[in-house]
Formats: structure tokens, sequence, C-alpha cells
């Protein structure tokens, strides 16, 4: 992973807790996840229908599309509910120096 290009997104003290929030990196819509005080990150756009899934519902490691009802795990992008079936796509982050970096795959 040393060839990653990480970009610093947030602190650490402003990643949600148990909820996702959405952030722009180099001008693609990310979905910033924090689930008990560890963060994940994905592309923010269902891969079901066309919904932004920092609208939906996190529950534990899964998060709900707000359109369908679909969920996704965020540490993976796998689809964990129908109706979906294909993953979406998660980024590498990491907490260093009291700040949250992701890197875009």
């Amino acid at each position: 992973m040393s060839d990653l290009q990480w970009h610093d997104v947030m602190a650490e003290d402003e990643l949600p807790q148990d909820d996702v929030w959405a952030v722009e990196v180099e001008g693609r819509d990310i979905a910033i996840y924090g689930v008990n005080g560890q963060p994940y990150a994905s592309d923010n756009l269902c891969s079901h229908g066309n919904a932004r899934l920092c609208e939906g519902f996190l529950d534990g490691h899964d998060i709900e599309c707000p359109m369908h009802q679909g969920k996704f795990d965020v540490r993976t992008g796998q689809p964990s509910c129908a109706p979906v079936t294909e993953p979406i796509k998660t980024h590498p982050v990491k907490i260093e120096a009291g700040r949250i970096w992701l890197a875009l795959g």
C-alpha cells in the first residue's frame, strides 16, 4: 500500500460515531463511516440505484440504501441484503496524527 496517494479528509474527532458522512475527495463523492471509532470509506453511490449512501441508515457494519433498503458491508463493500447484488467500491482509510486519511482506489 506504499504507492497509494493518501488524502487528509477530516480530524479524527470529526469522525461520525456509528453514522455516515459525505466528503468530496478529488471530485469524487465518498461516504465515510464511523463504526465503534473505526473509519471505513466507500463510493457514496449505491450500485443498485441512483441513491447516495450517506442518506441511508448505518446499522453496525451495514449501510442500508435509502432507495431500496438493500445493504452493504462497509468493510468490504459486499452486498449483505437484497435487492443489491453488485458490491460498492471501498477505499483504504487510516488514522494518523489525529487525522483520517483516505486513499482512492
